[in-house]
């Protein structure tokens, strides 16, 4: 099956829907999706969108210092102030197609603190923030009558000149490969424009907050055709999920530390029930790495949690909240309290254990300020027709580590310029006949007799990466993670070239090939700073 359209948008978070129905004022704009139009990481984000509103109290100046701040000082300077000073406009947008944040009395936004802020900036609603910028954006694009959604549907490849041979100079992308879930049909969509709007790679790790379909495919499809990857080794480790035997990840949002929650190992708490003492900030273990005790940047409260881990052999620590009232934390955290319950926990009168897992991807595919893909063999050129956008995509706003709530905003941001900068394409449209761009020819793949052999491959990815590429890290155990993932990559590839695809292949082949450019990433970093932290590092600063 051939496709043409004018956009195409693969991913259907907040990123890859605000492109889509900003374009579909310009021309026919597909959104291929892995799973359900609703399933994203967006949809988990429970925090908020940072953007300066309150001019009373807050400045731009003051979220840009919190931004250099919080990312090491690594982010590119006029990245941030593009985000920041366009921030409101973006906001405003979301509120026009109807997503309704939290007011106070007075009708001005009830604005949430969260770990790295200096002032209240947060616009939420409740904590399931991100399902309800998701859900506005799902209904918006489906009643824009030049959006069409395709659910299952799983891209599999970028097809650019230079891949098909019609060019070695200027390199242009026409489109993908994608798979249809249902019906196992693979189609050639050729498109003026195509978007990478895939998330992140959270479930490269064992534990992640992040959605099943977070497999890295933006980044792995980019950098097969030729794109720059770029601050890979930065990952953002949550510090708190809810502990679960089952290794399930339910986020604990960073807002309810910006309300007062305390972080402490079970020896505090249980040291500060014997005290008698009112103030729980006093015992929290978080006052011995950072002047800002549980509400310091997630890099530093990540790493402290699992020193103490390792420290006590626990397998968690608690968040406290029984000295806030009951009744307020039931009503800014429905989503969280109402969760926690099924856990047989109420967290207005338990203590949550937390453990961290992966969360975010701070590095991407590189992108300059426009969204557009950069070459990895000649970084003063694009990859012409192909943009990055949301968590896919290194934009440089986050340095060596993302301050709490600035990915949404991140996302609406960059759509936003991405799509401005891409209706260019549409005066020059595709020149090459639909018909003769290449189908996938399935006839020379013979069927996988052992399927259980990919998921015991994705497990092992899992559990290496957790256990060598986590939080802390070391010469020693990257090597290993290096030659083991090498090994598992010629298998994974062996696969791919002999045998029938399916959903499970396509992701494994992105995984392992995003896990070992994480590794090499890590390799390469001899400073830690913001996310990144080797144990031999610090050893030769010393």
């Amino acid at each position: 099956m051939r496709r043409r359209t004018d956009f195409l948008v693969i991913g259907s978070g907040i990123a890859g829907l605000s492109f889509a129905l900003k374009a579909g004022n310009h021309g026919k704009v597909i959104v291929a999706t892995k799973k359900s139009s609703v399933e994203s990481s967006t949809n988990f984000a429970q925090g908020g969108i940072a953007a300066v509103t309150d001019l009373e109290h807050d400045d731009f100046e003051s979220h840009i210092k919190d931004t250099l701040e919080a990312g090491a000082y690594l982010n590119d300077l006029e990245v941030v102030e593009i985000v920041v000073s366009e921030a409101p406009g973006r906001v405003r947008e979301l509120i026009d197609i109807g997503v309704e944040f939290e007011r106070n009395k007075k009708g001005s936004f009830d604005l949430g603190l969260e770990g790295g802020h200096s002032q209240r900036r947060i616009l939420h609603v409740a904590d399931l923030t991100g399902a309800a910028i998701e859900g506005a954006l799902v209904d918006a694009c489906e009643k824009h009558p030049n959006v069409t959604i395709i659910e299952d549907a799983m891209a599999i490849d970028l097809l650019t000149t230079r891949k098909l041979r019609l060019s070695q100079e200027e390199d242009e992308c026409l489109g993908a490969y994608i798979f249809d879930k249902k019906s196992g049909e693979i189609g050639t969509y050729l498109s003026n424009v195509t978007v990478l709007a895939t998330g992140g790679c959270g479930q490269i790790y064992l534990y992640t907050t992040n959605p099943s379909i977070s497999t890295g495919d933006g980044i792995a499809m980019a950098y097969r055709v030729g794109a720059m990857v770029k601050d890979l080794e930065f990952v953002q480790f949550h510090p708190t999920t809810l502990y679960d035997q089952d290794e399930s990840s339910f986020l604990i949002s960073e807002a309810v530390r910006g309300e007062g929650g305390v972080l402490m190992t079970i020896s505090d708490y249980e040291e500060f029930l014997k005290s008698g003492e009112s103030d729980p900030s006093n015992f929290s273990f978080m006052k011995n790495y950072d002047e800002r005790g549980s509400l310091a940047t997630r890099d530093v409260v990540a790493r402290a949690v699992d020193r103490e881990l390792k420290r006590s052999g626990d397998r968690y620590v608690y968040l406290y909240l029984l000295h806030l009232d009951p009744e307020s934390i039931k009503e800014r955290f429905p989503h969280i309290y109402s969760t926690c319950l099924e856990y047989d926990i109420d967290i207005t009168k338990q203590p949550i254990p937390v453990v961290p897992a992966a969360h975010y991807m701070v590095g991407g595919v590189a992108v300059n300020k426009n969204g557009q893909v950069i070459r990895r063999d000649n970084p003063t050129q694009i990859i012409n027709r192909l943009y990055a956008i949301g968590e896919t995509a290194c934009t440089g706003l986050h340095g060596a580590n993302r301050l709490a709530s600035n990915s949404l905003l991140e996302s609406v941001v960059f759509s936003h310029r991405s799509y401005l900068d891409s209706i260019k394409y549409l005066e020059k449209i595709v020149e090459i006949p639909l018909e003769e761009m290449p189908l996938w020819d399935a006839s020379k793949y013979k069927p996988i007799d052992e399927k259980v052999l990919l998921k015991h491959d994705f497990d092992e990815i899992r559990r290496l990466m957790w256990k060598y590429v986590g939080i802390v890290r070391s010469d020693l155990r990257l090597q290993r993670a290096k030659r083991r993932l090498n090994l598992l990559e010629e298998d994974i590839s062996h696969y791919y070239w002999n045998y029938i695809l399916n959903e499970d292949l396509i992701e494994l082949r992105n995984i392992i090939l995003v896990a070992r450019l994480i590794v090499e990433a890590s390799i390469e970093r001899k400073q830690n700073i913001g996310l990144f932290y080797n144990i031999d590092n610090e050893k030769k600063e010393k």
